[in-house]
C-alpha cells in the first residue's frame, strides 16, 4: 500500500516541483484558499495559539497574522516540494548567508557545530549550507510513516552531503564521528513541544510557561559541540536570508539549561519581530495547565 501511494502521488510532486517560480506561487494561492477558507486547516489552533501569546493585539490584528501566516505556509509548502528539482544555483540566489565565515572560524577551531533553530521563516533550504563549509551535516528528524516517501526526503537532502538521522541514532553517529576525529554539523528543531512528563525543563517561551526540548544542550556538552543559532528572515517572496550567532564556543562552561534558555530568546526575538512567519499549526502551549511544583 506504501508504495502504491508513492507511485501514485510522486508524479504529481515532480510536476510541481519543476514549475517555474512564477506558476508555482500561483499554485500556492490557490492553495491557500484551499486551506484556508475551504479546509480551515487547523484554524482553531492557531487562533489561539496567537491569542495566548498576543493577548494585547486586537481581533484585526491578529486576523491578519493569522493569514499571513497561511500565505507563507503554504509558499512553504510548495518550496520544499521544488526542493526536487530545483538547482544548487538557483537555490544559492534564493536562500543567502550573511555570516557564513562565523561557521569556519569553528571549524578552523577543530570543533564540530550543533546548529538550533526554530520553525520559523524557512528552514528547508538550510542545507544548501554544506556547500559552503566542509563539516559533514545531518539533522535531526523523525523519520516518516511512508518509507518510501522517506527515502525521498533523505535522497534529496543528501544532494549536498546533509543527512538526516534520528534521535536514536544521533548519539552513536556523532560520537563515531568525533572518535574518528571528524568535524560535522547538526542541525536541531529545538522549538517543538516534547511529552510533559518526558522534560527535564520548563521555562517561559512567549511569556507562558511550557516544557521544553533540551537534547541539543545536552548532546553539545556529551560531545563538546559549539552552540549556534541560526534565524532566517523573508526578504521578499521565494527569498530569504540566514544568519548565524553564537550561543555557545565552550557549552560545558555553562549551567544546565542556560543554553536552552538562550535559544529560546532568540526564537521570541524572531517571533515578535514577523509573527507571521512562525508555525503556528504546532500545538506548542498544551501543556501549560499541567506545569509541575517542582517548575513553577
Amino acid at each position: 500500500m506504501q508504495f502504491l501511494i508513492y507511485i501514485l502521488i510522486y508524479p504529481f510532486l515532480w510536476l510541481i516541483s519543476i514549475l517555474p517560480f512564477r506558476l508555482l506561487y500561483a499554485f500556492s494561492d490557490v492553495l491557500f484558499v484551499i486551506l484556508y477558507h475551504i479546509v480551515g486547516y487547523r484554524k482553531s489552533v492557531v487562533k489561539e495559539n496567537l491569542r495566548l501569546v498576543f493577548p494585547n493585539k486586537s481581533n484585526d490584528e491578529l486576523n491578519a497574522i493569522r493569514k499571513k501566516f497561511y500565505h507563507h505556509l503554504c509558499d512553504m509548502i510548495l518550496e520544499s516540494i521544488k526542493s526536487m528539482t530545483i538547482s544548487e544555483k538557483e537555490m544559492k540566489k534564493r536562500f543567502t548567508f550573511t555570516n557564513v565565515q562565523l561557521l569556519k572560524d569553528i571549524e578552523s577551531q577543530d570543533k564540530s557545530i550543533a546548529l538550533m533553530c526554530a520553525h520559523y521563516g524557512s528552514w528547508e533550504w538550510i542545507f544548501i549550507l554544506q556547500t559552503y563549509i566542509g563539516t559533514k551535516g545531518y539533522a535531526i528528524y523523525k523519520r516518516l510513516e511512508n518509507k518510501y516517501f522517506d527515502k525521498l526526503v533523505k535522497r534529496i537532502r543528501a544532494k549536498y552531503n546533509s543527512h538526516l538521522i534520528t534521535t536514536k541514532e544521533s548519539i552513536p553517529i556523532l560520537m563515531k564521528a568525533k572518535v574518528n576525529g571528524d568535524l560535522t554539523i547538526c542541525g536541531f528543531v529545538s522549538d517543538q513541544s516534547p511529552k510533559a512528563h518526558k522534560a527535564f525543563h520548563w521555562q517561559e517561551f512567549m511569556g507562558i510557561k511550557v516544557p521544553v526540548h533540551t537534547g541539543a544542550e545536552m548532546l553539545s556538552k556529551k560531545l563538546d559541540m559549539a552552540v549556534v543559532f541560526f534565524g532566517v528572515k523573508r526578504l521578499k517572496r521565494g527569498y530569504y536570508e540566514t544568519s548565524f550567532k553564537t550561543i555557545a564556543l565552550n557549552p560545558k562552561e555553562y549551567p544546565n539549561y542556560q543554553i536552552t534558555d538562550m535559544f529560546l530568546k532568540l526564537v521570541e526575538e524572531q517571533i515578535n519581530e514577523a509573527p507571521e512567519f512562525y508555525l503556528w499549526t504546532h500545538k506548542r502551549w498544551k501543556h501549560r495547565h499541567i506545569v509541575p511544583k517542582e517548575f513553577q
